[in-house]
């Protein structure tokens, strides 16, 4: 979908890195890669070069294969672009590096020197409003300390830079202010920075001079003897010259110091009243200094513009601390706001009162700004009029919680800039548009350590801090919520004898958690049906059924099948969901699609509320679409990746049907798809099994092993086999119990675990022959004649193997007859019948051919025949089969099956005496194979390293890498490696100077 249109970027370093596409926010990979980016934007345009990359991120202390992981990084983050949008590569290659292109696309630092220019242009025309209206929108653009996150000496000396830029620019800002006569409205500014950064002249100069402006001649005086003094006590030296002869010039009253224009001298007039309406501040306030950094841009930019308030917009779930975070800002900024604080609640959520209606709360502002009540007008109009009136000189702070609409709020919007309006609501208010835009906040659950802040504030830090396994489950119990963590604090404050641990207890029963947080005037349960009670009637539906589900996050076709409805209507009712603060944006996944989640709290309402109000046919029927669906889609996605044929038996749960416009979009890349949709099918296999539907959780098992294998999964391989087994036995499911057992053992083969492998295949065997599945039978043999062949009995392996081809050829399996001929071949190599294998080779990869696409068979039977021209000594055929399997696994992403086939390509090139080469691929291999970790294929790599360095007259390093591979293979428990590892160390022992023959490896995939 993003991936079809051509979305401009936007680059921003002047605070945290981020990278978005429209609203999208652009999700980065791990550090490198936000380090590479950082140094490419610092320079758009010019090349940086490699060296450079590579120094900063590891500080003068790369790698050897350094080089290379910049190379792996750019593509990665090629990639990620592309995903977003971008249809021309944003990082292109220049000797002697990488450029980053900015043409057609937002940088913020770009964008921040063009305003500065600008300012500095009108600086020097004389028109100071211009210049001062250009450095406002240039500082709006920081979000925070440039790079902030960003690791590498290189990078953080930038920033260090970039903030001194910045620095410089507010003191410029502050200057053409202060032409401008707002001396002041600055004082408690100048203040701030003058505390912040008390050896900067030029903000005690600003200070100084804007105290006397202000009719304040003593402070200023006290402030440069202040300044004076901290000079000569940190610096030993003087003020600069220009800062004394201020201080000269105050002293004979200079009138050069004034300005035209200025505000009068001495105290402002006093209004007639000064109103003070904030709530108390809230107590045990943790957390939040990004979003109050961020509402702070409020008071740095207000005034920039006469003709329209500053306006904050503070968003979120219930409960999440909205209303804590706008008084305790408020609090904070009363001194910028000499004329007074109004707050209001407009109770948009609100069961027991109606909306507070605007004309209300215009006519008691205006009384509380000193209107008599006599004198407030009776119309709408009028009303609004003299409010703005009153308001047009004033500089006031209006904090208006709690609002629904934006109609709500618009008319008590004042009409000049010298106030400041902060909203909250659980709402978007898209129609709202805040200034500056960092003003708009959506504000998320506290991070675990401030979460713990706020529970000892409460409770007591001892007695938190004394059971910090249990504090730090009860945080996530209360799903980080302010709310619900307050209202724990506060049982446990007034029960002293309840342990942590026993709040916990009570918390951890899901069907009681929303019992125990609703307790007394806090109500957790109640805050989320407020909410719940505006909303669609249909996104009310599908809210209450995504509650009936377990994945940890989905997607829109997720909401689609629940609804029975189209994907995008499910969108609409999704974002409509996300809107109104009951759905999170998780991220971008791998197809780059948006994937959507609940918080806890929020899943657990909505299955409280499936239960109340879907009947018990409407809630199986909608989970029975969505399991149906995935298995659709993963049945789809495995026959895609494999190839049109299928290799193995399937359970005979009916597979829904899915518009075919979706599945092309969906499995435009199959193994993305599974990457992406990973946890969730691992979710729906463990809920489908526990719910006693033992033949779908099987089936699905199938088909996600496909990801499983390749991307060496063991884990979830395991655990989903497992609970899919648990349900067949429980059902009494003999087909669905065999194809587990032979899942179970193809997981103990993977980890070289060839007897706990053949128990399970065995097992496998028995129950497939138990429940007369010819198919099933010789599929298990075929698995089980490649375990002989790793245990080294080839008779009893090529036995079964031969055994299962008449029946694989009978129901047409040509994926696994293929797999049974190639094993075959191998065990042909392994004697040294090497025509045989070779024969038995092109077999397998003449019945591929004739499948739709290239898949894993071919790539494995292309290994093998590469395997087999090596051994006969073909080197140009091997590396042409090797080549042919490491397209396919790369444009698979089968990470192991490239460690298997770089394996192969090295001992070609090796053989051809093609020795840097070869070591190059060595090394690439095991780069691989150390971020997908395989004890094997580690050990056959080094093995093949140390013969390399061995030919090459380097024993030390052939030594170091036999020894690695020796220990590998004694921990593995593989004699013949071990015996051929020992056998080589000997030769170099005795100063031999031919190594041993090459042995090639097999390809260490679930089903080789």
């Amino acid at each position: 979908m993003g991936d079809a249109l051509d979305e401009r970027l936007s680059f921003r370093i002047l605070g945290p890195l981020l990278v978005t596409a429209g609203k999208r926010t652009v999700l980065l990979g791990g550090a490198r890669q936000r380090t590479v980016l950082a140094l490419l934007l610092l320079t758009p345009g010019r090349i940086v070069p490699v060296d450079t990359l590579v120094d900063a991120v590891w500080n003068d202390r790369p790698p050897a294969t350094a080089r290379t992981q910049i190379a792996i990084v750019v593509a990665a983050l090629r990639k990620v672009f592309k995903r977003a949008g971008a249809t021309e590569d944003v990082i292109v290659t220049e000797h002697p590096g990488y450029l980053l292109r900015a043409e057609g696309h937002e940088l913020d630092s770009v964008a921040f020197t063009g305003l500065v220019a600008d300012a500095e242009t009108a600086v020097r025309d004389q028109r100071p409003a211009d210049a001062a209206r250009c450095y406002a929108e240039a500082l709006a653009l920081w979000r925070g300390p440039a790079l902030a996150g960003v690791t590498g000496q290189r990078v953080e000396d930038e920033a260090a830079r970039w903030e001194e830029v910045r620095l410089h620019v507010q003191e410029a800002w502050t200057g053409v202010r202060m032409d401008l006569g707002r001396h002041r409205a600055l004082l408690p500014e100048l203040a701030a920075a003058v505390r912040e950064h008390p050896l900067r002249e030029r903000a005690q100069y600003h200070l100084v001079l804007a105290q006397y402006r202000s009719g304040r001649r003593a402070e200023a005086l006290e402030s440069f003897r202040d300044a004076r003094r901290r000079f000569i006590d940190e610096l030993g030296m003087e003020p600069g010259p220009e800062l004394q002869d201020l201080r000269d010039a105050i002293l004979r009253d200079d009138p050069a110091l004034r300005v035209t224009g200025a505000e009068p001298e001495g105290p402002a007039v006093k209004r007639p009243v000064v109103p003070s309406e904030l709530p108390a501040d809230v107590p045990a306030f943790a957390g939040r200094e990004e979003e109050l950094a961020a509402l702070d841009t409020l008071v740095e930019t207000r005034g920039s513009d006469p003709r329209a308030p500053g306006v904050g917009l503070i968003t979120g779930v219930a409960g999440v601390g909205k209303t804590g975070l706008a008084v305790r800002w408020a609090h904070r900024a009363t001194s910028h706001y000499p004329d007074g604080t109004l707050f209001a609640d407009l109770r948009g959520y609100d069961q027991n009162h109606a909306p507070t209606a605007a004309g209300e709360i215009l006519s008691r502002f205006l009384r509380s700004l000193g209107t008599a009540g006599e004198d407030v007008p009776d119309g709408m109009e009028d009303r609004i009029a003299l409010y703005r009136s009153v308001l047009a000189d004033r500089r006031v702070l209006l904090v208006l919680d709690n609002v629904r609409t934006p109609e709500q709020i618009r008319p008590l919007l004042p009409g000049g800039g010298g106030c400041t309006v902060l909203v909250t609501s659980r709402e978007q208010l898209e129609q709202l548009v805040t200034w500056p835009p960092s003003a708009r906040i959506l504000l998320g659950r506290l991070p675990k350590d401030r979460s713990l802040e706020l529970l000892g504030g409460i409770v007591g830090e001892a007695r938190i801090l004394g059971g910090p396994a249990e504090s730090a489950r009860l945080v996530e119990l209360c799903d980080r919520l302010p709310l619900a963590l307050r209202i724990a604090a506060a049982r446990l404050a007034s029960k002293p004898h309840w342990s942590v641990r026993h709040l916990v207890t009570r918390l951890d029963d899901e069907r009681r958690r929303l019992d125990e947080l609703s307790q007394g005037e806090l109500q957790v349960r109640a805050g989320f049906a407020l909410s719940y009670r505006y909303l669609d009637r249909e996104a009310a539906r599908l809210y209450r059924l995504l509650g009936l589900l377990s994945v940890p996050d989905f997607t829109t076709w997720v909401g689609a099948a629940l609804l029975d409805c189209g994907v995008l209507e499910a969108e609409r009712l999704i974002e409509h969901l996300v809107d109104a603060q009951f759905l999170d944006i998780a991220g971008i996944d791998a197809t780059g699609r948006l994937r959507y989640r609940f918080h806890d709290l929020m899943r657990l309402y909505a299955s409280e509320l499936a239960r109340d109000e879907e009947s018990e046919a409407d809630r199986l029927a909608a989970r029975d679409r969505f399991f149906r669906t995935c298995l659709t889609l993963a049945e789809l996605a495995y026959r895609r990746e494999e190839g049109t044929v299928y290799d193995t038996v399937h359970g005979c749960v009916p597979r829904r049907e899915v518009e075919p416009t979706l599945v092309e979009e969906l499995l435009a890349s199959p193994m993305e798809w599974f990457e992406a949709e990973r946890l969730t099918l691992v979710a729906v296999v463990a809920q489908s099994a526990a719910l006693g539907m033992a033949e779908l959780a099987w089936d699905l098992v199938l088909c996600v092993h496909a990801l499983f294998k390749a991307r060496n999964y063991l884990d979830d391989w395991r655990s989903c086999s497992e609970q899919a087994l648990a349900a067949a036995i429980a059902t009494g499911n003999v087909r669905g119990q065999a194809t587990m057992y032979l899942q179970l053992g193809l997981v103990e083969l993977r980890l070289r675990k060839v007897r706990e492998a053949s128990d399970r295949s065995e097992t496998a065997l028995a129950l497939f022959r138990q429940a007369g599945d010819a198919h099933g039978v010789a599929i298990v043999l075929s698995h089980l004649g490649l375990i002989d062949r790793v245990r080294g009995d080839h008779e009893q392996g090529a036995r079964r193997l031969r055994e299962a081809l008449p029946t694989l050829r009978e129901v047409g399996n040509l994926a696994v007859e293929a797999y049974a001929l190639q094993n075959l071949a191998q065990c042909e190599l392994d004697e040294c019948r090497l025509v045989e294998g070779l024969e038995l080779s092109r077999q397998a990869v003449a019945i591929c051919e004739g499948f739709a696409v290239d898949g894993r068979p071919m790539a494995m039977a292309s290994y093998r025949l590469g395997n087999a021209y090596l051994a006969l000594g073909r080197l140009e055929p091997a590396e042409e089969a090797f080549g042919r399997a490491a397209r396919i696994v790369k444009e698979k992403s089968d990470l192991l099956g490239v460690a298997h086939v770089l394996l192969g390509l090295a001992e070609t090139r090796r053989a051809a005496g093609a020795t840097e080469a070869a070591e190059e691929i060595y090394l690439e291999a095991l780069d691989v194979v150390r971020r997908h970790p395989s004890a094997l294929i580690e050990g056959q790599i080094r093995f093949g390293l140390g013969q390399l360095h061995h030919a090459g007259g380097r024993p030390r390093e052939s030594r170091l890498h036999l020894a690695a591979a020796l220990d590998v293979f004694r921990v593995i428990g593989s004699p013949r490696w071990e015996e051929k590892a020992t056998r080589a160390l000997e030769r170099l022992d005795s100063k031999g100077t031919t190594p041993p023959a090459t042995d090639t490896a097999p390809l260490a995939t679930g089903t080789a």
